[in-house]
């Protein structure tokens, strides 16, 4: 399973994360009190669940033989307003290089939220948090 280590330094919101052999910093924009150092929290998490919905299309389709050419994900955010008040939606605009099928894009569109990511942001999820 994967780990990330992430310690909040000592200049207010910037955060040093490790992963694997990686690095990254996270930080809040200059208007939020950070010094925009890097992306915010909510940006790295359209940037999880973008890359992986477009990680997992391309494995789709390469096993299908299909070739797409370059795969985009553009991600936002929305309110609507539900029965039980307001909802946060992620919006996926997805597209591809090379133009699919009609009946690709209908099965394209269902592998989209079979990713990981975006089955862990639909599911109900534990986070255990222990204070070391």
């Amino acid at each position: 399973m994967a780990k990330v280590q992430l310690q909040l330094t000592s200049r207010d919101y910037l955060v040093e994360s490790k992963m694997r052999h990686h690095f990254a910093v996270v930080d809040e924009p200059v208007t939020m009190g950070g010094d925009d150092n890097g992306a915010t929290p909510m940006e790295y998490l359209y940037t999880a669940l973008g890359s992986c919905v477009a990680i997992t299309l391309r494995m789709y389709a390469q096993r299908k033989g299909w070739d797409l050419g370059k795969i985009s994900v553009d991600i936002s955010q929305k309110n609507v307003q539900t029965e039980d008040g307001v909802s946060q939606v992620f919006v996926e605009d997805i597209s591809f290089e090379k133009e699919p099928t009609d009946e690709q894009k209908k099965r394209l569109k269902e592998i989209a939220g079979k990713c990981p990511v975006a089955r862990i942001i639909k599911g109900e999820n534990i986070i255990e948090s222990n204070i070391l």
